[in-house]
């Protein structure tokens, strides 16, 4: 995967952010994971992005290679993994998790989205990975 700008990886991060905004303004909280994470990848395709949805990601450990180890959600333009949640709070072990997964599949940012706070701006978290200076 080619490295991304800080630029446009930001630009990226903040039309997911304005998609997953007007998602929770219409639906509110309460509903699955799955329920949201349908719309959002929807929309982002909808608006021409590339969008894969509970995409296998692979771990390889000292040699060995296990080739679907986790599942990202959601990944956009093969540069951000979102994480949908619809929990009351989100725990610190699912940014932790976050993180891992960007360190492992060697991406720079991804977006923690839990729709089942009052409003998305309160549940939005942003990991980022060896993030480019520019």
């Amino acid at each position: 995967m080619s490295q991304p700008t800080a630029a446009e990886l930001n630009q990226l991060t903040s039309n997911i952010l304005s998609s997953a905004i007007a998602i929770h303004r219409a639906l509110g909280p309460g509903l699955l994971e799955s329920a949201y994470g349908g719309c959002l990848c929807y929309d982002l395709a909808d608006a021409g992005f590339t969008v894969e949805r509970q995409k296998p990601l692979p771990l390889i450990y000292r040699g060995f290679k296990a080739d679907c180890a986790y599942r990202a959600d959601i990944v956009v333009q093969d540069c951000v993994i979102i994480e949908v949640k619809a929990v009351e709070a989100v725990a610190p072990i699912h940014r932790q998790q976050l993180y891992t997964y960007l360190r492992l599949g060697d991406y720079r940012v991804g977006l923690l989205l839990n729709f089942g706070a009052s409003t998305l701006r309160d549940g939005v978290q942003r990991v980022v990975n060896s993030f480019p200076d520019r």
